[in-house]
């Protein structure tokens, strides 16, 4: 299917939906170096600049429009409420775009925090919101690590079908290929990637190697029970990959599963499933910034699965 994808970042979700056998024939971003990024790993067809200037008509027509909106404004850590955070703006243009262009499909991704946001109203709001456009929508938390990804990653996809498809032709979420250990024998699931077996091939970063990126924070260790300051158990998955600063405008990047560093850029790239060669464009900060926004390229290749499943349907019907 073709594919436009507002918010795109680095290409995380966009790069899934490729691998999956789909088409981005167009994307956009407010920030350079994301857009670098972009054009260097995946394509071309990224435009740079803030979406709320960005005419619907300039846009061409997809079959499926995705994005994962800014999530500032619906963090349970921001205090602000949906109806007063000026950050949820881009919501209403993500939607703004749904309504215009009448894709079959929409999916957007967000923080868990979302669903409980102004006591659930929010959520109400957003799903009343794309019903009034024309989408039948379904909303469903996941947690990233029953999906391979070496990584508990709290994630909500908003997944809307337009009204004119059958109801059988509705987009269908994925079915967990993993689960925790414990549960394995009774599911007949995988066991859980840890972060140990995901970074276990990597060099020292400070030795010989050629991989882009792989250069780390000296932001020191600490161990604190406060996000980003936790010891990394190194026979677990690992902790969320993070976006958001120290409180001074860097990035606190995750321990190293050893514990005696943060981990570099590649290394946190790698727990978000991108390719060894892809490479980031820009300042450290900015490239771990761009890593912790991103939808883990492997989950956007199961939704692009599915994506394809329900093309194959329609096709049939």
């Amino acid at each position: 299917m073709k594919i436009a994808s507002l918010f795109s970042g680095a290409g995380g979700l966009d790069l899934g939906l490729v691998q999956a056998g789909h088409e981005v024939i167009w994307a956009n971003d407010f920030d350079a170096d994301c857009v670098e990024t972009y054009r260097k790993n995946i394509s071309k067809d990224i435009t740079l600049g803030d979406i709320s200037d960005i005419k619907s008509s300039e846009i061409p027509n997809a079959d499926v429009i995705v994005g994962g909106f800014p999530c500032q404004g619906f963090s349970q850590a921001n205090r602000l409420r949906f109806d007063a955070d000026p950050r949820n703006r881009l919501y209403q243009e993500f939607r703004r775009v749904v309504r215009d262009k009448q894709p079959l499909y929409f999916l957007a991704e967000n923080v868990k925090g979302i669903l409980s946001l102004a006591g659930g109203k929010a959520i109400e709001q957003i799903k009343s919101d794309f019903a009034a456009a024309g989408y039948r929508v379904q909303v469903r938390l996941f947690n990233l690590a029953d999906y391979g990804v070496p990584q508990t990653r709290q994630r909500v996809i908003i997944a809307g079908t337009r009204n004119d498809l059958d109801q059988e032709l509705d987009f269908q979420f994925p079915a967990a290929t993993h689960c925790k250990p414990t549960l394995c024998a009774k599911t007949g699931l995988k066991p859980w990637v840890t972060i140990s077996e995901a970074l276990e091939a990597f060099p020292d970063p400070d030795g010989s190697h050629n991989l882009p990126n792989h250069i780390y924070s000296l932001y020191k260790v600490t161990n604190r029970n406060f996000t980003g300051h936790r010891r990394t158990d190194p026979d677990k998955p690992s902790p969320t990959i993070l976006a958001r600063g120290n409180g001074k405008g860097g990035v606190c990047a995750i321990q190293h599963p050893n514990n005696h560093r943060r981990m570099s850029i590649r290394e946190q790239a790698t727990i978000q499933t991108f390719p060894l060669g892809f490479e980031f464009v820009g300042k450290m900060n900015s490239c771990y910034r761009q890593v912790g926004n991103a939808v883990p390229v492997l989950f956007g290749e199961h939704l692009g699965s599915m994506i394809v499943k329900t093309e194959k349907l329609r096709l049939v019907a």
